[in-house]
């Protein structure tokens, strides 16, 4: 594992970090395991969040005693000053700790979110409250939105960007990642996977790590998935031409449109599984009809109480066609359904 500068902090990071939102499915005692288990492996940035449920509690415990050991960062989805001051607060708590390394205005998506950072009694003005007190060290933004990443980076007020990057979505190694290191910004590659739909782990580290001033932070939910992608690190990183066309297929299969997975739109007010449903396509493909129709019943199911009220879509950061994708699916699965009776 290599270590290296964050940007223009004076944080020194693993070059392969670990996002916290997978830990949220596991029970704290094997949660706390996998999180040592990657520090055993040379991690030592982890990222969560204020709304990743209980993800801070179990960084919180799976480091107390060795604080100064690992680089933590945090995000808050508050805009106001009052709110973001009370997030911080219950970050320090959970994660037990007296200062948070990084933390970050949660998704920043559009002008209005950062205009209501900004305003007077805005989160900005608690962050660099928080800051001066030393309750957080430096203040990063998460994103996106591409247009809003690169102009949020340009205000010079932050020290990382944390922005989608992966074989598939590939947009940010121009203008935003040449705008970061012309800032000597450090660069967090959130959804390395994709948001789960690359299932081959090692040619999608074979990508990142064409790219050493990005930092990876996928996902664990097991130790086994931290030896795998920890050991891509111990190894001289070559990439064959088979691996560029297999990347070439996946973009062919997946095309410009499809989910994440970030589950944002949820809950839907009607109670359709979306995340869940807008999957189906991808399942078929990797599996059979008959596999997938009997193990998406219910969320596809679900699907026929959608109304179109586009409540999904006000909340997807990816701007899909949320009840279009929906309703082309369900009608696959029907189209299966109805295969498989004949």
């Amino acid at each position: 594992m290599r270590y290296v500068v964050f940007g223009k902090t004076d944080l020194t990071v693993s070059e392969l970090g670990f996002g916290g939102i997978p830990i949220i499915r596991l029970q704290k005692d094997s949660a706390v395991g996998v999180l040592r288990r990657a520090y055993e492996r040379g991690i030592t940035f982890y990222d969560t969040a204020n709304g990743y449920r209980d993800s801070e509690e179990k960084i919180g415990a799976a480091f107390q005693g060795m604080r100064d050991k690992v680089v933590i960062a945090s995000k808050s989805f508050q805009r106001d000053g009052a709110g973001m001051t009370e997030h911080v607060e219950e970050s320090l708590r959970r994660l037990k700790t007296d200062y948070i390394d990084l933390y970050q205005p949660h998704q920043v998506a559009n002008d209005s979110d950062w205009n209501a950072i900004m305003a007077p009694g805005g989160a900005m003005e608690s962050l660099l409250r928080a800051r001066d007190m030393g309750k957080i060290r430096y203040i990063g933004v998460s994103s996106h939105s591409l247009e809003l990443a690169v102009k949020l980076i340009k205000t010079d007020l932050f020290s990382s960007i944390q922005f989608p990057f992966n074989f598939i979505e590939t947009a940010a190694k121009d203008e935003l990642h040449a705008t970061a290191r012309e800032r000597n910004l450090g660069i967090l590659a959130m959804k390395p996977f994709a948001g789960g739909v690359i299932d081959n782990a090692e040619i999608a580290f074979k990508f990142l790590r064409q790219h050493p001033q990005v930092i990876p932070i996928p996902g664990f939910d097991s130790v086994e998935a931290v030896d795998q992608v920890a050991s891509f690190y111990d190894v001289e990183n070559e990439i064959t031409q088979g691996d560029l066309d297999l990347m070439v297929r996946y973009r062919k299969e997946l095309g410009k449109q499809f989910c994440r997975r970030c589950e944002y739109c949820q809950p839907c007010p009607n109670g359709v599984m979306i995340t869940s449903a807008m999957s189906y396509r991808l399942l078929a493909s990797r599996t059979s009809p008959a596999v997938a129709t009997e193990f998406a019943r219910l969320p596809m199911e679900s699907v026929q109480k959608c109304d179109g009220c586009g409540a999904c879509m006000e909340k997807c950061p990816y701007e899909l066609p949320i009840p279009d994708m929906l309703k082309t699916f369900y009608d696959l699965y029907e189209r299966h359904r109805q295969e498989l009776k004949t």
